[in-house]
Formats: C-alpha cells, structure tokens, sequence
C-alpha cells in the first residue's frame, strides 16, 4: 500500500513580508505533498520512488460552487485567492473575509464581505484551457487585455547578467520536481533575488498561488520578474500581466497566441532559458543583453 513520505517543501517566501491590512483570515491547509510507491523498473528491480501526492480542491463562494482545482496543495489558500484575483472575480484582497480548505471534504470556502457583484454573468461563460490540469478561464481573456497597464521599458528592464543570475537560483533549488517529477514551478525575482517559489501539478495553478501571495502582502509587480518552469500560452501571459509583472522568464516556450498577446501588452518573454542559455521572444526594449562570446566553428579534419 502507498505510504506518505517526508519532502522538501513545495512552498517558500523570503521572511519579513506582512498580509495588507484588512486581509482575510486563511486556514494553514498545506497538504501532504508526496506520497512513496512501488514500481518495478527496467532492470526488473523492484524500489519504492515519491510521487505528487494530487488531490481536487472543490471552490464554494459564499456557498456556491464554483471550480474543482487539481493541486499539490503546498499552499491552498493562497491558490484559491490568486485564482479569485485572476479571474477578476474580485478586485482586492479585501474583498474576502475568510478562506477555510478542509481536506476532510477537499473544500475551500470563501466567504466574502459584501458578495460579488455579478457573479453569474461573470462565471457563465467558462473555457477550458490548454495543458496540464486543463485550466478554466470565466469570461473573454482578449477582452480583458485593454485594462491591463505595466511599467513602461525605462522603468522595468532586465540585464542579461540578472537572467543568468536567476537562472543560476532555479538550478541550484531543491525542489518535488527534482525529487519525483510530474509538477512545474513558479517564483518571483527582484533582480536576481527570489522573493517567493512554488511548486504544483499544473502551471496555471502555480500562477494563480504566485498571484495570491503578491496580493495578500501588496507586493508590485512593476520590478519584478516572473519565472516558471511551463509553457508560456496565452492564459499565463494574460495572468503575468494582470500581476503587473512586465518580464516573464519560461524553462520551456511559448505558443503563437502567447506570443501575440505579449506584443501587444508591450512585455518582455524569454523561453528555452536554462544555465546560460535563452531566447528573447518580444520585448527586445528592456532587455539589455550582455552577448556571450561566439563559439569557434567545429572544423571537421579528414582521415
């Protein structure tokens, strides 16, 4: 039988940062985040390797269902607020009273302070989303791009020697994608400083947590960089950007949409970025790029 086993944690913040006055109250739910199995390998060998313990979070506002979320569950609470902010279903964090997961049900009641305006017409029009999860977006995401405003090129940019900086960071950390796979990471830079990481099974959950902790504690997004291990589509360009984070940084691509969508909020992607390298998709202005040394052409001797 499966058995729970010890991990590195899946949730991590630099000290010091204060919840914004008027913030609600949040239950500490984080959940068992791996569970031991055994396998039988190639070898014929029998061992027992960790594997994301994955669970389903069921959304209740103000009682009503809302959305089921497949998670790690590193930290719901901050999940489920950064999915209310990106979904615009709320317009601060002061807006909610309470969030309380229960994972005797696999629940999260959220329990706000004076309802959410419109909350059928916002919520009847759902789209499932492309890649791991199946992300849900409520409403029209091309329409939402006309509000979204960021930092102009002088005031947020990124110096080639940052990127690899961070980069550097992301190797080096001891993470559940290390240790059993089968789940993608977010965090938040100050230049080269992460300010926050998180681990879950799906990228856009990972957003939506990277989300709700910037919004508990007030933090801008105006100077920071956005990093994550998926791919960049249009979803989590539209939530970087709703973040206020103007530079996002992807171990992976991006898709034409997200592409698209980059260009015309006027931000910075960088994808296939791993050690030293990298590829800048848009935003060339606010990169300032610090070429490496072209490598010598291989020369084929005869025999």
């Amino acid at each position: 039988m499966p058995t729970e086993s010890a991990e590195p944690s899946a949730f991590d913040v630099a000290p010091a940062w204060q919840p914004l006055p008027g913030a609600p109250r949040l239950t500490q739910a984080a959940g068992q985040l791996l569970r031991e199995i055994e396998i039988l390998d190639e070898y014929g060998a029998r061992r027992v390797i960790p594997i994301p313990a994955e669970r389903p979070l069921t959304l209740f506002v103000d009682k009503r269902e809302l959305v089921t979320l497949m998670t790690l569950g590193a930290s719901p609470e901050l999940l489920v607020l950064g999915y209310l902010c990106n979904q615009r279903l709320i317009g601060a964090v002061t807006d909610v009273e309470s969030i309380t997961v229960d994972w005797d049900v696999d629940a999260a009641a959220v329990k706000t302070r004076s309802g959410i305006e419109d909350f059928e017409r916002k919520t009847a029009r759902r789209v499932v989303t492309t890649g791991c999860g199946q992300g849900t977006v409520f409403g029209d995401l091309m329409g939402q791009v006309d509000s979204v405003k960021l930092p102009d090129a002088q005031r947020a940019r990124i110096r080639q020697g940052t990127l690899h900086g961070m980069l550097e960071v992301m190797r080096q950390r001891n993470s559940i994608h290390r240790k059993a796979g089968s789940v993608h990471g977010c965090a938040l830079f100050r230049g080269a400083e992460m300010l926050m990481f998180v681990e879950d099974v799906g990228r856009h959950n990972a957003i939506d947590t990277s989300a709700g902790w910037m919004a508990l504690h007030g933090v801008d997004g105006g100077d920071k960089t956005f990093y994550t291990t998926g791919r960049l589509t249009s979803e989590m360009v539209m939530k970087a950007a709703q973040m206020g984070v103007p530079i996002v940084v992807s171990r992976n691509g991006v898709t034409a949409m997200g592409h698209e969508l980059a260009t015309r909020l006027g931000m910075t992607l960088f994808g296939r970025a791993a050690n030293r390298h990298f590829l800048c998709y848009t935003g060339f202005e606010r990169f300032d790029s610090e070429p490496e040394p072209q490598r010598p052409p291989v020369r084929l001797v005869a025999g």
